[in-house]
């Protein structure tokens, strides 16, 4: 024991998780994008099998509370994590499984698939809330900003890499073929993920002071117990409404490039990579920021927070007004701005909830991640679909495509206004923070 408190979980631990997190997303891409490709394309399937499917799949996630709770409960995170892999590197391969028998047994591949994505909606949410509440409990305030960039770059980071090797080994298709790239992302990604958690643990001891007692052993009252704090039932209100506003766009952002702007399929897939350029430079500057200058102002992730919503409001109005104006509108330059003000929340948003984890009297890390993945979740799974639907809804009343898009890009910059709004009334004061020992 080197008697070094505070400091927490050093940049190579914080690295580690980062690889958890990589080996998350390169899992979760086989099922929600590979697949969703095979199912529809190869198989021709219905392409509201796959949306329903990665809608279940959020669904399941409703378990993180229990997934979070259990993690407190047991004072140790790295068997939940491992577990939860487990179950979704399994589920992953289970779905592959099942879509190749689409062609010669669609009823039983549709049961295999719900069976599937029950798995990974239960990994994703026992891995990814159990890490997250790892790096709330063992990162120092100073480094809660940039951790939290660095492990969600490195989680798209790891969805870039599986998506690009994937795609290339998968030329020319064939089920077997399929089988075997399915097989070697999951085993490498499990790999990652165990090699990132080994002994990750043991270095490091919490020392919680008087004011935290041991957590609430109940379930239920935990919940309650999280829910009945203002502070917290704040967050999660903005997580909720934040994320919905998040999501609503990623149905309709490519048709509207397509429909409004007459983008080609490959002009439309180059603006979403443009979109996701600009996250990956907004999570950056919001984590190299709120590292900088953490301690200097009061509350400064909420204002970080707050400068990302309202930065994706006026980006979501733009696209707004750029449905009436149609070509000729700077819809590259729009789009960046929007991936920008969404990484900046993003990461801010994840600071912010890291700080507040360790606030509470009667419960954990674990518990409070959970009920937050929880109404993520929630946001995640309606908010794509909603999104698509309410321009459906729209085109069939407004005299023009892009009225209709207008529309419902209005209606998500409204909801980041709101979101900005419930940003500055949470995490005004500091968190209590756990004392650390790192051995």
């Amino acid at each position: 024991m080197d008697g070094a408190e505070g400091k927490g979980l050093g940049w190579f631990g914080i690295v580690r998780l980062g690889g958890v997190q990589a080996s998350i997303g390169a899992i979760v891409m086989l099922a929600t994008s590979l697949l969703n490709r095979v199912m529809v394309v190869e198989y021709a399937s219905a392409a509201a099998l796959p949306a329903g499917l990665v809608a279940w799949h959020y669904a399941v996630q409703l378990s993180r509370p229990l997934w979070g709770h259990g993690s407190d409960l047991g004072r140790r995170r790295t068997p939940w994590i491992m577990v939860g892999m487990a179950m979704l590197g399994a589920g992953a391969l289970l779905a592959v499984n099942a879509t190749v028998m689409l062609g010669t047994a669609p009823v039983a591949a549709i049961a295999l698939q719900m069976v599937a994505f029950s798995m990974i909606g239960a990994g994703v949410g026992a891995a990814g809330t159990s890490m997250l509440a790892l790096l709330a409990s063992s990162v120092a305030p100073a480094r809660r900003a940039a951790a939290a960039a660095t492990t969600w770059i490195m989680m798209i980071a790891g969805i870039v890499i599986a998506a690009g090797t994937a795609g290339a080994l998968l030329d020319p298709f064939s089920a077997q073929r399929l089988s075997l790239v399915a097989g070697g992302v999951v085993v490498l990604a499990l790999t990652v993920a165990g090699l990132a958690m080994w002994r990750l643990e043991d270095g490091i001891t919490m020392r919680w002071d008087e004011r935290h007692a041991p957590a609430e052993a109940d379930f239920g009252a935990a919940v309650r117990s999280v829910l009945s704090e203002p502070e917290a039932r704040r967050f999660t209100l903005f997580i909720f409404v934040s994320m919905l506003a998040y999501s609503m766009q990623d149905l309709i952002l490519e048709p509207f490039a397509g429909l409004v702007f007459g983008f080609t399929p490959g002009e439309s897939t180059s603006l979403s990579g443009t979109q996701h350029g600009g996250v990956l430079i907004g999570m950056i500057v919001a984590g190299v920021g709120g590292s900088a200058f953490a301690g200097r102002l009061p509350g400064e992730l909420r204002w970080w927070i707050g400068l990302g919503c309202l930065g994706s409001a006026m980006a979501l109005g733009g696209l707004a007004l750029a449905a009436t104006a149609g070509p000729g509108w700077p819809l590259t330059a729009n789009v960046a701005l929007l991936g920008f003000s969404n990484g900046v929340f993003t990461v801010a948003a994840i600071g912010a909830m890291m700080g507040l984890a360790g606030q509470g009297e009667r419960t954990g890390e674990g518990i409070r991640m959970g009920v937050w993945g929880a109404a993520q979740a929630i946001a995640f799974g309606i908010g794509g679909l909603s999104g698509a639907l309410g321009v459906d809804l729209a085109r069939r009343f407004e005299r023009s495509t892009g009225g209709a898009f207008g529309l419902i890009f209005t209606i998500e910059a409204g909801l980041f206004l709101l979101a900005a709004i419930l940003a500055l009334r949470v995490a005004r004061s500091p968190a209590p923070e756990a004392r650390l020992v790192t051995i």
